[in-house]
């Protein structure tokens, strides 16, 4: 499982995700990340909010309810039969 350094805006410290899916959705990049490699671990949807040609990836955690809803089923699709919630 792919691992992902996150230095949330404002802080010095990096948070470690492992990478369970991403997908693109309406033109956007988006990962399914979780905090423990294996078991159950909190989940997390993040959106690439970076501008095409930036040397780095901008990923922001996805807060609107709506979007996330929507984003969990796409995730949950593509896990087969997973459920998040």
């Amino acid at each position: 499982m792919e691992k992902l350094k996150f230095i949330p805006q404002g802080e010095d410290e990096a948070i470690e995700f492992y990478v369970l899916e991403q997908t693109r959705v309406a033109g956007r990049y988006y990962l399914l990340v979780t905090d423990s490699e294996e078991g159950d671990g909190e989940a997390w949807i993040l959106r690439d909010s970076s501008a095409d040609g930036d040397a780095e990836a901008v990923y922001e955690f996805v807060e609107d309810e709506d979007e996330l809803n929507a984003l969990s089923g796409v995730f949950a699709q593509m896990l087969d039969g997973v459920e998040l919630s």
